[in-house]
């Protein structure tokens, strides 16, 4: 090896010998660059054969046990998803029933199974299938639900209507639907409205299987309420009378009481309403009324169907089917009593007030007091609602069955506040 120079001025080039000093040091400093780039790959590619087993292990366990938890909370998410969905198809109802026992009728499985939508989720309710409303406590009656929902699809419906009934007065409410034909009763001789408020019903046309009655002979004979006395009489006695004509202070008339209504009475709800007598002499005023009903003893919905009126079949247990704040007036007697439970009483008379509109009036029509603090009970219910008390009268009354005994009843005209 030599250096090269280079000397411009004589145009001339020439190779100069380089030592043996330089090249020996030239020598040592590539043997050292090489030699410690071959330590550090040595060093950072081998290790002692026990750390590494250490590393191994420690790793392997290390991703045993994150497995395991992430294991662990899939379990827990997957067992919360599901407690949630048995919350949810039992708050909805879904799995009310269970329809895999043996005895529960096809009818009534195929009623209740899942129909999932079309289309998937619905994006404005939120629902992915539809669901058959069926009365909770429908799963304590399941026999007699079963035995209901036994029947001939697209024959004539059984003549079990007291069966139906008797489901309804144990909670089981609604009731399924069912594929069947109900039997037909031909209504001839029904006569047009308004005749037909006051002119005799006709045997014939009523449905008697089920009752212990099979006539109107028998049924004015017999007590079958507080305010049904006779009621199926439109002819003689006191029923064409009731609200235009007063035996006691605690009977108000109906004149006197749309007089204290404001902004008019046009639809109305009569509780409990007998024979459909108030819906009657309120339709001579141009006002509507359904009329709450029952068949308990008495063909009550078809005789004020006959009447040219509205019969709603309907407990009071259940929910009012109406929209908030849509009637004028709301009758009651003592048909509100339910049972005399003070719970009950209270979940009624909320839903009284949420069908009344604001301004609108709830007569409360000689209900029957068995005591001094049935009455005190109801008066503080009432006054928490924060009614105008338009009328209010307690007093007393000779019994309906002409016993001689007198009752004491509490009579009011209650006038709804506007709630801001």
């Amino acid at each position: 090896m030599g250096s090269v120079s280079l000397k411009i001025g004589d145009g001339t080039a020439r190779f100069k010998r380089a030592t043996v000093c330089s090249s020996a040091v030239n020598i040592l400093m590539i043997f050292s660059v090489i030699s410690t780039n071959l330590f550090a790959l040595y060093a950072f590619t081998s290790s002692p054969k026990h750390h590494q087993n250490h590393i191994f292990h420690n790793t392997h366990k290390n991703i045993s046990l994150i497995s395991e938890q992430v294991s662990l909370i899939l379990r827990e998410i997957d067992s919360s998803q599901k407690k949630l969905a048995k919350m949810e198809k039992e708050l909805l109802g879904y799995e009310t029933i269970d329809i895999s026992r043996p005895n529960i009728a096809n009818e009534l499985k195929i009623f209740l199974q899942h129909h999932q939508l079309p289309l998937g989720k619905d994006s404005r309710t939120g629902i992915t299938e539809m669901v058959a409303s069926v009365g909770h406590s429908c799963e304590k009656s399941a026999d007699l639900l079963s035995q209901y929902m036994t029947y001939k699809v697209s024959g004539p419906c059984p003549d079990d209507w007291s069966l139906g009934q008797k489901l309804i007065l144990r909670g089981c409410e609604p009731l399924p639907r069912r594929r069947c034909f109900a039997k037909p009763v031909p209504k001839v001789g029904l006569s047009p409205f308004p005749i037909s408020l006051w002119k005799p019903v006709s045997e014939k046309i009523l449905t008697w299987s089920g009752l212990g009655c099979k006539n109107f002979e028998c049924l004015n004979k017999k007590k079958l309420s507080r305010e049904c006395v006779g009621c199926f009489d439109l002819a003689n006695g006191y029923e064409n009378q009731k609200f235009v004509k007063a035996k006691s202070k605690s009977d108000f008339l109906i004149d006197d009481v749309l007089a204290l209504a404001s902004g008019g009475i046009r639809i109305g709800f009569d509780i409990g309403g007998g024979s459909g007598t108030f819906a009657a002499r309120m339709a001579e005023r141009n006002v509507t009324v359904i009329t709450n009903t029952l068949n308990i003893d008495a063909p009550f919905s078809e005789f004020i169907a006959a009447r040219g009126l509205f019969p709603l079949y309907l407990s009071l247990d259940h929910r009012f089917p109406f929209y908030d704040n849509v009637f004028d007036l709301v009758h009651a007697s003592s048909g509100l009593d339910v049972g005399g439970k003070p719970e009950k009483l209270e979940f009624l008379m909320f839903d009284i007030d949420r069908i009344l509109r604001a301004g609108g009036l709830f007569w409360l029509d000689s209900l029957y007091c068995t005591d001094e603090e049935k009455k005190r009970t109801l008066t503080r219910l009432i006054e928490r609602f924060g009614y105008k008390k338009l009328k209010w009268v307690v007093g007393e009354k000779a019994d309906a069955a002409n016993s001689g005994k007198s009752d004491v009843y509490l009579s009011a005209v209650l006038q709804k506040p506007a709630r801001v």
